[in-house]
């Protein structure tokens, strides 16, 4: 029995937990009632039948399931169309497929949140000699640091002022930085300040782990492209595959040629007979959420307990993400605790975690994902570049009663010696 492997101490700590973190809980319940609402109401408003998620094959032609599954992505987003397709294999395939829809050569971009996640540097073309990046097809990437957390906006609006850049990109997640991630708030009045001097630029938000988070989402605050991945936290869990675009109909429309063909765009595609787990996905979405929020407080707050340092965000920060870190200070201790987290997954339990190249990232990796769909961080997952100060980065958790029991029993693996 898994109580039974558990630390004492850290198990009496857990049963603290719930009266320490009360509070915490009721305002991600508050936050879930509202997003639960939106979709509600999105799915009634569109008229959603048990026949949209009947199995179109071969082109995909005359889909209406998937024409109101994007039309309520829309809705939900706070934009005016999407692109939701299983096609769209990931968040980097969906960051990608919008990237190349909107950049041609001589166009510029500019990340406004510094260096980009360690996925998405490559198709830019900052390391290794892909002849698909941007660069090698003669886009010019910028970037404007971000400082003490915060935006660098006398620098951004007076470098967007020249209106010689095509498109600008906010990553919303800290990625595999030391940074907080970027409320809505923000991101709402940077895309404000911008538009003061420039109404021309495309403003695309990288919307990964930040869906349902907080009660707005980026194209409620102006954004021009929202871009995130179904295996994260708008798939709730039970879809197994797939990613969006949200955003400005034209946009949509030019990000719809680029995956299908100029001409054709969103009307071929077939969906595999996901419609059902799409549209379920989307609806159970705030509730995975909610449980990922909480494991990732209750995870927080045991490890701050325990003595660990640099444990990001604290239990009871204000959050736009799922995603939880903590600096573990040697490779030993970061290979130690993901072996600790795989070993108390409920799949590939008995695999054991060793530091790996993975494609796309320029540094060894370590990946603690026992999951039902292989990849899917909405799931408790856990990862990390093998590299000084040794972040580990988790999310997820589609149970906070399971995420309870995997947080403990990895803990109490992670002290020990031998995982």
């Amino acid at each position: 029995m898994i109580l039974d492997q558990i630390d004492q101490k850290i198990l009496t700590l857990a049963q603290q937990s719930d009266s320490e973190l009360d509070a915490v809980y009721k305002n991600i319940d508050r936050i879930s009632l509202v997003n639960s609402e939106r979709i509600l109401s999105a799915f009634i408003e569109n008229k959603v039948s048990y026949t949209d998620f009947a199995d179109i094959n071969g082109y995909g032609n005359y889909d209406p399931g998937r024409d109101k599954l994007e039309k309520i992505y829309a809705s939900v987003l706070g934009c005016e169309d999407s692109l939701v397709r299983p096609q769209i294999m990931s968040g980097t395939n969906a960051l990608w497929l919008a990237f190349s829809a909107m950049l041609k050569h001589g166009d510029t971009m500019i990340s406004l949140t510094g260096t980009p996640y360690d996925s998405l540097q490559e198709m830019i073309g900052l390391y290794g000699d892909s002849s698909q990046s941007l660069k090698a097809h003669g886009v010019q990437y910028e970037q404007i640091d971000l400082i003490d957390n915060e935006f660098d906006e006398k620098t951004i609006v007076e470098r967007l002022s020249r209106k010689d850049v095509k498109l600008v990109e906010i990553q919303r997640s800290r990625g595999y930085s030391s940074r907080l991630s970027l409320t809505i708030e923000k991101i709402a009045h940077l895309i404000a300040e911008i538009r003061k001097v420039n109404d021309e630029v495309i403003i695309m938000v990288d919307n990964c782990y930040g869906e349902l988070v907080e009660e707005k989402e980026p194209g409620h605050a102006g954004a021009d492209l929202v871009v995130g991945s179904l295996m994260k936290n708008l798939g709730g869990g039970v879809a197994s595959t797939g990613g969006y675009i949200a955003g400005r109909s034209d946009l949509i429309a030019m990000c719809a040629d680029r995956l299908t063909a100029p001409g054709l765009g969103k009307e071929h595609g077939a969906n595999f007979n996901l419609n059902n787990a799409f549209f379920k996905g989307l609806f159970m979405a705030p509730r995975a959420v909610n449980s990922a929020l909480k494991t990732a407080v209750f995870a927080a707050w045991m490890m701050e307990k325990l003595g660990y340092q640099n444990v990001s965000p604290r239990y009871d920060a204000y959050r736009t993400d799922i995603i939880q870190t903590v600096e573990l200070g040697d490779k030993e201790s970061l290979v130690r605790f993901t072996q600790g987290l795989q070993s108390s997954s409920p799949v590939d339990s008995y695999v054991t975690v060793l530091p790996a190249p993975m494609p796309g990232y320029p540094f060894d990796e370590v990946m603690a994902c026992g999951a039902f769909t292989q990849g899917s961080t909405i799931e408790l997952s856990a990862d990390a570049p093998v590299i000084p100060p040794y972040t580990l980065y988790m999310q997820g958790g589609l149970s906070l009663a399971y995420g309870k029991l995997m947080i403990m029993l990895a803990l109490t693996k992670a002290q020990k010696k031998e995982a």
